[in-house]
């Protein structure tokens, strides 16, 4: 397994796979065992075979590592997105305009695919984080 990362994209490369993506595209990435859910803001999800801290350490190289927020042990976030984190239901909630608009050319419902449960601990954490951010 191997990372490049250049002019902000994201490239993922294993023996028999090859993921080009712009990290504007990335909404999130959530743990799943031994992997991880790559989501993007098309609705496409895409099953990797690597654990998470792999994509916090290549994010890290990126120019703009700051949109990417660890939140908890399973959830990587692209704070760009993040609309809403309600403490009281665990959930984040993800929006903006991308989102709603490709939800809406599928005919997908936006709010399914992009709410997330999250330990409560873990919310209150990224909810202090993006507070200072701003």
């Amino acid at each position: 397994m191997r990372y490049i990362y250049c002019m902000e994209r994201f490239i993922i490369k294993t023996s028999s796979l090859l993921v080009r993506v712009d990290i504007d595209d990335i909404v999130y990435v959530k743990a799943d065992g031994n992997y991880c859910d790559l989501v993007l803001i098309n609705g496409r999800s895409r099953k990797m075979t690597f654990q998470l801290h792999h994509f916090e350490e290549n994010f890290k190289l990126l120019e703009h590592a700051d949109l990417f927020v660890r939140v908890g042990r399973s959830l990587i976030v692209n704070r760009q997105y993040v609309q809403v984190i309600d403490l009281m239901d665990q959930v984040v909630i993800f929006g903006g305009k991308h989102l709603l608009r490709d939800a809406r050319a599928e005919g997908r419902a936006p709010g399914d695919l992009y709410t997330v449960k999250v330990a409560r601990d873990a919310l209150k954490a990224l909810k202090e984080q993006l507070e200072k951010a701003y």
